[in-house]
């Protein structure tokens, strides 16, 4: 064969591979920074919520201040990382640095807490290792969310197709799932021996060592299309009002997301603490690992129902299923109750977010990849960490359920929580039926800020 013949045989099974799936190579990339953000990210959502609740404070305002600040920052970095990755026609640097120096910061939480426990602490005390938390976790989420959420989703759309979008993202949907059963597996004794410093170094470490590998193994986007302009107008361009106007379903279709945010922020905050001690199941991490790795099995295999059936037609059905295991939720008392009814729930909070996510990835401008993971983090983590949260704690102290230990009473969330964010999720029927009443549009790859460069004819052979 001829180096003429080979070209053209490999450009045709690149658009093969392109058309029917991913590489194995591109498969790892995916999977190894999906899994390890995710690892980081349980380690902040979740279980630093907890060494707050046990080290500091018991306030649950605390914890979603500390959300709501990390949001806040988080989003910023997604902007500026997200549109400054788009001008330089690069994704595969920010994410190196990014994890790098993620993991450092994740290492730094040990270092920070109240001697004596929130017993024996003043005041002061208190306040000052609140504000050394909050500061901390969002310089962390600026350059978690500026690697993870910013470089390599934008990576992760330009590496992906319309037509196995729904596989991929329910792949990386199950990822926080995969990863707090990683921590609760192998991390959760360290927790509950407070030997936090050990904890938060051990997820630091495999963060910080993940972007060393991302360096090798990684392939930088061959697909990305530098944007046009300055890079203040890249940064804010999904804000301009001609920009909603041409792209529609786009921003339809975030609603939906930030709906789905909104509802999961009210319970997820506190969902560890509700089971361990409002449910008061000892050994909570057996629930939460067989909901985890039940729920994980039903979003992987929901992935290619996803696709076959579409995302528009699919999301309605996932809420629904969201819907149905809140519901239960707020009627389990037992641990098999509480696996049947949290692995409903998981299950259709990871299928009705990853069909709203590969929706999102189909309806990106391609020479605005970047600058679309600032829209979608307004949508799944500014807003939702901005609302969900303090709803959550307005409703734990509306119930003021609490129990005594050592003299100290502490409040513990209540199953209420469940009810309510199970309304917000009916919500999302506003803009899935928005969405059916909107006329199709071009794809998104092909309908770009700019003219789409014409295509390189093909030598005959």
């Amino acid at each position: 064969m001829t180096s003429h013949s080979r070209a053209i045989a490999s450009s045709s099974a690149t658009r093969s591979e392109r058309a029917s799936g991913v590489g194995a190579r591109t498969w790892t990339t995916i999977v190894v920074l999906g899994l390890i953000g995710q690892l980081a990210w349980a380690v902040e959502n979740m279980y630093l919520n907890v060494f707050v609740y046990e080290t500091i404070s018991t306030d649950p305002t605390v914890i979603a201040l500390l959300v709501a600040s990390s949001a806040v920052a988080a989003t910023l970095a997604t902007m500026v990382i997200g549109a400054f990755s788009d001008r330089v026609g690069k994704r595969k640097p920010f994410i190196v640095v990014g994890y790098i120096a993620w993991g450092l910061l994740t290492a730094s939480f040990g270092f920070v807490g109240v001697d004596g426990g929130t017993a024996a602490a003043t005041s002061q005390a208190v306040g000052a290792a609140i504000v050394a938390i909050v500061a901390l976790d969002c310089i962390m989420s600026f350059f978690g969310s500026g690697a993870n959420d910013g470089a390599f989703n934008a990576w992760v759309t330009e590496s992906s197709t319309p037509a196995n979008r729904g596989r991929i993202d329910s792949v990386l949907a199950i990822m926080p799932l995969i990863a707090m059963l990683i921590i609760f597996g192998a991390f959760d004794a360290m927790t509950r021996a407070g030997q936090w410093m050990l904890f938060f170094g051990i997820i630091g470490a495999i963060t910080a060592l993940t972007g060393v590998v991302a360096l090798f193994v990684m392939r930088e986007s061959t697909t990305i299309e530098r944007a046009p302009g300055s890079y203040l107008s890249s940064v804010i361009a999904g804000l301009r009002p001609s920009h909603i106007a041409a792209h529609p379903r786009l921003y339809v279709t975030l609603l939906a997301v930030m709906v789905l945010g909104i509802s999961a922020q009210v319970y997820l905050p506190y969902l560890i603490i509700y089971i361990q001690r409002s449910l008061q199941i000892e050994a909570y991490a057996i629930v939460l690992a067989s909901v985890l790795i039940l729920a994980s099995i039903i979003s992987v295999l929901g992935g290619r129902v996803i696709d076959r059936i579409g995302k528009q037609r699919a999301l309605l059905p996932a809420t629904a299923l969201l819907i149905t295991g809140l519901v239960l939720m707020t009627m389990a008392r037992d641990m098999l109750f509480a696996i049947v009814a949290g692995t409903i729930m998981m299950a259709g909070m990871m299928l009705a977010g990853a069909t709203a996510s590969a929706a999102v990835r189909d309806a990106t401008p391609s020479s605005r990849v970047g600058m679309v993971q600032g829209l979608r983090m307004i949508a799944t983590v500014l807003v939702p960490m901005l609302i969900g949260p303090f709803i959550g704690a307005a409703v734990i102290i509306g119930a003021n359920e609490t129990y005594e230990e050592l003299g100290v009473v502490r409040q513990v969330p209540t199953s209420w929580m469940f009810l309510v964010a199970a309304g917000i999720a009916v919500l999302v029927i506003i803009p899935a039926l928005w969405l059916r009443a909107l006329p199709a549009e071009p794809d998104a790859a092909h309908a770009p800020f700019q003219p789409e460069p014409a295509q390189p004819t093909e030598p005959t052979a």
